[in-house]
């Protein structure tokens, strides 16, 4: 991370904002902030990215390797350190909309986040009990025995400081299998993600509770709700920073804030609303080779906690009349294990963000899914979605309809102004074009 005593612009020495520069020029840029080498701007160039080969050790089948798009975000300012966000993401607007309300935040002193510690629950299904209730009290009985047994499998992350802390017990009960007991083993992972970690584990645990239970051991497996392990960020919007064009900064603020209240009290647009969230941390996720599916399930199953779907932010007027946001969510990252390290580009943008352990890597990301948040709902209550995505969607139309170089923006331009962003129409102009030639 930098240390910002002053905000960083990301200008170049011509005066030019990142977002103008070339690509060359903008790698040229992160170079000089953030200490990116040779070997590094090799990797995000394509150098030294994913090759087939790599790939081939990584999952089954190769045939080749899939790119997206990677932006860096600007303006983000995470617990007074100044940190440039990579990106790796199809869809238009979410990076210039999350750097903008970065931007805005920073009027409020930037996010402020906090991380609970590296905790994640293994679950261990034990079925056939002839008393569900006695098998219980043997194992909290058995705890101290089975805790140590689970911290033999890994001597490392004992001595790294994690390694199994908990057991907890729970009684269930469905038609198909009657009572059953699920044991969770509560386990500090560090700086991982801890799957493997945690699956190793409860594979080791399994015979010692069927010994302990005299019922059989079914699923021995990490849990993706990790609820143990949440981030939580919160920013203040200085209310003088809200107001554009024809739109006071109450009437924004205000906008913003029944917008989210929408999202509270129903699931429908709930989906959508925490869909725009996960544009954000999915982005981050992706770029630094962790597992967006398991976040992405961790997400949701957290918002639906209280038996009902509901918003995962929160937002509010505080004593000054600002705009206060928080966003709480498990986030189940590493930056260590798996494809963190196997993966080029992903161990590049770890380093380009310094970060030193995961729950700054966490902080990040839900301080990002914040700003997304914001960056939609500010659109949602004031100019409408559309607007500022189908600028960027008529790129990518006029790309498919087979623009290349100049004629790329010009018939972008040209599609917005007309009001008909869509293939058939790019094609219908690019033909006139050629006709015309």
């Amino acid at each position: 991370m930098l240390d910002c005593d002053e905000p960083r612009t990301y200008m170049s020495e011509t005066g030019k904002k990142f977002y103008d520069l070339t690509i060359e020029q903008r790698l040229d840029r992160l170079a000089a902030l953030t200490g990116l080498d040779g070997t590094d701007l090799a990797v995000f160039k394509g150098a030294d990215a994913l090759s087939s080969d790599q790939a081939d050790y990584m999952i089954e089948n190769v045939v080749g390797t899939f790119q997206l798009p990677l932006g860096v975000a600007q303006g983000f300012l995470i617990n007074g350190h100044e940190i440039p966000v990579p990106m790796a993401i199809e869809e238009p607007s979410v990076v210039a909309g999350v750097s903008y309300m970065a931007r805005l935040v920073r009027s409020g002193g930037g996010f402020k986040t906090i991380s609970d510690p590296p905790e994640m629950i293994g679950q261990i299904q034990i079925l056939d009990l002839k008393d569900p209730q006695k098998a219980w009290e043997s194992l909290l009985a058995h705890k101290k025995e089975l805790l140590m047994e689970a911290g033999l499998g890994d001597p490392l992350l004992l001595k790294l400081g994690g390694g199994p802390r908990d057991l907890e017990v729970r009684l269930l009960e469905h038609p198909a299998v009657g009572n059953f007991l699920v044991l969770h083993l509560i386990m500090d992972v560090r700086d991982a993600m801890g799957a493997n970690v945690v699956n190793t584990a409860v594979e080791r645990l399994a015979p010692l509770v069927a010994k302990i239970t005299g019922g059989r051991v079914h699923l021995r497996i990490l849990s993706n709700l990790a609820d143990r392990r949440l981030t939580k960020s919160s920013c203040i919007i200085k209310l003088n920073q809200l107001a554009f064009n024809d739109f006071s900064a109450e009437n924004v603020r205000d906008g913003i804030i029944a917008a989210w209240a929408f999202a509270t009290v129903d699931p429908y647009r709930a989906a959508t609303h925490n869909k725009g969230i996960m544009n954000g941390v999915d982005a981050v996720v992706i770029a630094t080779g962790n597992d967006w599916r398991a976040v992405e399930a961790g997400a949701h199953a957290y918002a639906a906690r209280d038996g009902r779907y509901t918003s995962l932010s929160t937002w509010c007027v505080n004593a000054a009349g600002d705009l206060a946001g928080t966003l709480e969510m498990p986030m189940a990252v590493g930056i260590v294990g798996g494809a963190t390290q196997a993966h080029p580009m992903a161990r590049v943008c770890l380093k380009l963000m310094g970060v030193t352990t995961s729950a700054d890597l966490a902080g990040i990301i839900v301080s990002v899914g914040l700003a997304q948040n914001l960056a939609a709902l500010r659109a949602l209550a004031t100019e409408g979605i559309q607007r500022g995505h189908m600028s960027l969607h008529a790129r990518q139309v006029a790309i498919t309809a087979g623009a290349k170089g100049p004629d790329i923006d010009r018939l972008a331009d040209q599609l917005i102004n007309e009001k008909t962003v869509r293939i058939d129409r790019a094609e219908a102009i690019m033909k006139q074009w050629s006709e015309s030639k």
